[in-house]
């Protein structure tokens, strides 16, 4: 599958890197397909672009890599929604934004995602523990020029 984007220009993408999230992102709910991109193979952030509009893509991660004892707590009828048995078969990943010399992680709305089905949804976490711009990381200062 060809897909167009602003950053990558066109790329071709296997059928099952799709992700469908039939209730949108936050402040995005009308874009429903996105593809999971992985730059680098021994990475630890993807790109989650959007199928249905070029300019659309998120930086994303697992925050079990930087965060062991995160958890998404979700309830049993968005698990129905999503079609999954148990959470332990769910792909967790969160948004990650560049805020002043650092890498954040929006860790109140993680992705939860099928990986059978590819059906995906954001959750929105009550519990104050997490925040919405955890930090993951310091950025040296041209680490920084080069990403702004």
């Amino acid at each position: 599958m060809l897909i167009q984007t602003t950053r990558f220009g066109p790329v071709d993408i296997d059928e099952s890197r799709t992700l469908e999230f039939p209730g949108g992102l936050l402040g995005f709910s009308s874009y429903k397909k996105f593809a999971l991109l992985q730059p680098d193979e021994n990475g630890v952030f993807f790109w989650l672009q959007s199928t249905e509009s070029a300019d659309l893509a998120f930086v994303v991660t697992d925050p079990a890599l930087w965060l062991p004892d995160f958890q998404a707590n979700i309830r049993k009828e968005q698990m129905d929604e999503l079609g999954l048995r148990e959470i332990a078969d769910a792909q967790v990943l969160v948004i990650v934004n560049k805020r002043d010399q650092s890498l954040t992680a929006n860790l109140q709305g993680p992705l939860v995602v099928n990986s059978g089905n590819r059906t995906a949804m954001q959750l929105v976490l009550a519990e104050k523990k997490w925040s919405t711009r955890h930090e993951l990381v310091k950025i040296a200062e041209t680490a920084v020029a080069k990403i702004a």
